[in-house]
């Protein structure tokens, strides 16, 4: 779908969506349970749905009405499932360790470029504790055999999912388990997520000096109700648009929440941006925007936005701590340059991250890499730009945010 976007302002006032990473992980906890659960999720995306779908194969029962799911618990696990991910990568490195405890056999069906992503080392790992795993085609994983608890070591620089992974999957060995960290943890908030979801569903994961301690025993049981928050990394492009555009409020925000992505108000701040919270609303709005150093370590998926908000502002910024951006959807760091770039702004990509000296944005002809975060920031961008935008690839949107055309429409014509 090719899109031709106005230069115009942004404002107003919206409420965030769902938020898919909470999401997947009450879904799981939940076909795990020993009861059904019903989880209020205003809307869904196709990662979502891939999670609800792979969980289905494995005997869970879904249903969703009127912005609930209702999930009713896998009562025998299939064995020779067949779990199509989609291009979610939460739903891969989630379920393949969750499979392995469970003890059955499944076959992955792996879309786009989820299919390049890596899976080392966790996949080493899982060989150490009893899993076999194969790749009988290019965009198949097998996993046969039985997870064993015990003591795990496995890197933290590389995914957090991973390791968030192995917390949903280890209370299932019925063992004692430990993971220890060989390297220190990135993008930490998302396993932070993880422990908060497991702690609902009554699962008690104890923090270490190095890593995590499950005791053995242990069991999910339903909450009968989760909801799930408000989701800061989508809301982060709204906000950066407030930054670089006209006011814009978003509602329906925990500012308590473990997400890390929430870290978007301090980085707007250290922008120069006006940044009011107040209840479960953020509203920001233009300052003298000026140029900052970012380290992305632990909020990779925001980099799309803040490269925006960058490319609006006096100076040169420095993003890094953000290598693992390559492995995304796209190659993101690439991405981002090629349509900063293509909207004429100075973008250089280094080995870890960006440099963006901040310049007037004039608009251009550009692809979203079949990246949703990518289409996202190609939207915001046109509120800074003196000329339209072409952007082809707008669908890509529809991975964690379908309504996000819808959103936009409403925010910029007033």
């Amino acid at each position: 779908m090719e899109l031709t976007l106005s230069p115009r302002p942004i404002g107003g006032r919206i409420s965030a969506i769902a938020s898919k990473s909470q999401a997947h992980r009450l879904m799981i906890c939940a076909a795990l349970a020993d009861r059904a659960t019903k989880i209020v999720c205003a809307e869904t995306s196709a990662d979502m749905d891939a999670t609800a779908r792979a969980l289905a194969a494995l005997g869970a029962d879904f249903s969703y009405l009127n912005g609930a799911y209702t999930v009713y618990p896998m009562e025998m696990p299939r064995g020779d499932a067949v779990l199509d991910c989609g291009e979610s990568g939460s739903t891969l490195r989630f379920l393949l360790p969750v499979v392995g405890a469970l003890g059955v056999s499944a076959t992955f069906l792996l879309h786009g470029r989820l299919a390049e992503r890596p899976l080392s080392p966790l996949w080493e790992a899982m060989e150490v504790h009893g899993c076999r795993l194969s790749r009988p085609t290019a965009d198949t994983v097998r996993c046969e055999g039985k997870l064993r608890g015990g003591h795990w070591r496995i890197a933290g620089n590389v995914s957090s999912q991973f390791i968030s992974g192995l917390l949903l999957a280890l209370p299932l060995t019925g063992e004692e388990a430990d993971i220890m960290l060989t390297t220190l943890l990135e993008s930490a908030g998302y396993v932070d997520l993880t422990v908060q979801a497991l702690s609902q569903f009554g699962i008690r994961v104890d923090r270490t000096e190095n890593g995590w301690h499950i005791a053995q025993g242990q069991s999910c049981r339903s909450c009968g109700k989760a909801a799930v928050e408000g989701d800061w990394s989508n809301a982060a492009f709204w906000l950066c648009a407030g930054a670089i555009s006209d006011p814009v409020t978003v509602e329906n925000l925990s500012l308590s929440s473990a997400q890390g992505d929430r870290e978007i108000l301090a980085v707007l701040k250290q922008f120069g941006a006006k940044v009011e919270a107040r209840g479960d609303s953020v509203t920001v709005t233009p300052g003298d925007l000026h140029a900052i150093e970012l380290d992305a370590r632990d909020i990779p998926d925001l980099v799309p936005p803040i490269a925006l908000v960058a490319a609006c502002a006096q100076g040169t910024t420095r993003i890094f701590g953000a290598e693992r951006l390559r492995l995304k959807e796209s190659d993101r760091l690439q991405s981002i340059a090629d349509t900063l770039s293509a909207l004429g702004a100075s973008v250089e990509v280094t080995a870890d991250g960006l440099l963006i000296c901040g310049s007037r944005l004039t608009g251009g002809t550009m692809d979203s890499h079949n990246d949703h975060r990518i289409a996202m920031m190609a939207a915001i961008a046109a509120s800074a730009s003196s000329h339209p935008i072409v952007l082809r690839g707008a669908e890509a949107v529809d991975k964690s945010y379908p309504r996000f055309w819808k959103d936009y429409k409403l925010l910029s014509e007033r």
